[in-house]
């Protein structure tokens, strides 16, 4: 029915960006409770730099299609499906998969896009919009009038971060390089400039009673710190280990080492929580609950998208063909925003 040939991207082992290879195929076909989706906008995240290196902690045997996350239209629905899905643009958070035209996912896991959202726009927030949110909202429950710091306040989930707090009357401190502080003036962020200031330093006088949540996407050192900068009832969430991203040796160590912390952290009695935030948290378990959760935190920040709360920042918009072009990108530091593959 269907004379579109399937086009995705294999990550053959540990390669340079230009190893990726593309391959060609048939269109998946949508067994029972499945859709196949169309993509029209999948992106670079921090997960397959990791993952071109071999340091993702629970990534998939090589060789894989990698990709987190997608935004598209349902182009056909398997047995059991609800009928009036295909056709409909909708975004999925599916790990590994993504970096392909054609996507077979379960049709529990699609979330509606709304109208007037457009596929790029949408896919910028899809796995760095539910992170926020939840880091934001489930887990340090953040309340109007309270002060929070984020670290790479400029980043993918650091600027979707920055824009929900403020949406919701939080005060801001970001941490960033000189270059990305008037775009967070513009936000209502206080930018610190993590390469020249004593960040600790400036956040106290900032904030000299501590303040009430830390983002921390660094690891290592800097999540002490963190856990240092916080009020009592504060929280720490730890979300990533960007500060091992070279390091060779264990993938799983890093995080270990966070984990341990943050136990013993909340093993202490003064009264601070600490996290260790991990999206897919819960799926084994209550794959329901977890994608309930999912479908209405989605849906509030496609809302927030709408709304202009948050806004899309697309930083480049290449064709699947040229991912390597997009991950040399995505990996140099350079561009704000996220860069978007289209098919």
């Amino acid at each position: 029915m269907n004379a579109e040939g399937l086009v995705e991207v294999v990550l053959p082992g540990k390669v340079e960006p230009e190893g990726l290879e593309i391959r060609h195929g048939a269109v998946p076909v949508a067994g029972p409770g499945e859709v196949v989706i169309r993509m029209e906008a999948t992106g670079v995240s921090f997960a397959e730099q990791q993952m071109r290196r071999g340091r993702y902690y629970d990534q998939p045997a090589f060789p894989f299609v990698p990709g987190y996350d997608l935004v598209g239209t349902v182009l056909t629905a398997g047995e059991g499906v609800e009928p009036g899905l295909a056709g409909t643009r909708v975004a999925a958070l599916v790990k590994v998969g993504g970096w392909a035209s054609h996507v077979l996912v379960e049709a529990a896991d699609v979330v509606p896009v709304p109208d007037g959202v457009g596929a790029a726009e949408a896919e910028t927030v899809v796995v760095n919009g539910i992170t926020a949110w939840q880091m934001l909202h489930r887990k340090a429950r953040i309340r109007a009038g309270q002060t929070i710091l984020v670290h790479g306040a400029n980043g993918g989930v650091g600027s979707v971060l920055v824009q929900l707090a403020h949406a919701a009357g939080v005060k801001v401190i970001g941490t960033a390089s000189a270059r990305h502080h008037d775009a967070l003036r513009e936000r209502g962020v206080i930018p610190v400039d993590y390469r020249t200031e004593d960040v600790a330093a400036r956040v106290r006088e900032l904030a000299p009673g501590g303040v009430d949540a830390v983002f921390d996407h660094v690891g290592g050192r800097s999540a002490v710190d963190s856990w240092h900068l916080l009020a009592p009832g504060g929280t720490l969430v730890a979300y990533g280990s960007a500060s091992t991203r070279d390091d060779e040796g264990s993938k799983q160590w890093p995080v270990l080492k966070l984990l341990g912390r943050v136990w013993l952290w909340n093993a202490l009695p003064n009264r601070r929580r600490a996290y260790f935030f991990n999206v897919w948290a819960g799926r084994a378990l209550a794959k329901n609950r977890f994608r309930a959760r999912l479908r209405a935190d989605l849906t509030q920040v496609f809302g927030a998208l709408q709304s202009g709360d948050v806004t899309a920042q697309i930083a480049a918009q290449l064709p699947l063909t040229r991912v390597g072009e997009a991950l040399r990108l995505a990996e140099s530091g350079t561009v704000a925003g996220k860069v978007v593959l289209n098919p």
